[in-house]
């Protein structure tokens, strides 16, 4: 197992238990999307994932992402593939759970031991039609 696949199961975990402070593991001038969902964009550095984040959050409370299955794609990408649960949607009321959970992807790409690149995408089948067929 790689040291960038040991690094995303380690953020997993923290992510697992509603924990999203820790950010350690990025880069400063990390790039950061979301693809789809209620809030897509991209943002650049600490402070525009942060920003990016509050998004999420803006919609949702007691957001937790379990991964269930993670992918190393070669040397400098580890996918992730997890499913939101807890999430509740502020205005509507309505558990992510009671409509079968939010099932995503995580798309991490490294560069000396940090993410540089952190490509969230709500619809998991479409980061693997994205990342082609053998992912």
């Amino acid at each position: 197992m790689s040291a960038n696949l040991d690094l995303v199961r380690s953020i997993y975990a923290d992510w697992e238990r509603g924990d999203f402070s820790r950010v350690d593991w990025a880069d400063p001038e990390i790039e950061y999307a979301i693809v789809g969902g209620p809030a897509p964009g991209s943002w650049t550095g600490m402070a525009g994932m942060a920003q990016g984040w509050r998004g999420i959050m803006e919609v949702f409370t007691n957001v937790h992402s379990e991964a269930e299955d993670f992918r190393e794609l070669d040397d400098e990408r580890v996918l992730a593939l997890a499913r939101t649960s807890g999430a509740q949607g502020r205005t509507s009321g309505i558990h992510i759970n009671e409509v079968g959970g939010w099932r995503h992807a995580a798309l991490f790409e490294f560069r000396h031991a940090n993410v540089t690149r952190l490509v969230v995408y709500v619809d998991r089948d479409r980061a693997l039609a994205d990342l082609g067929p053998e992912k």
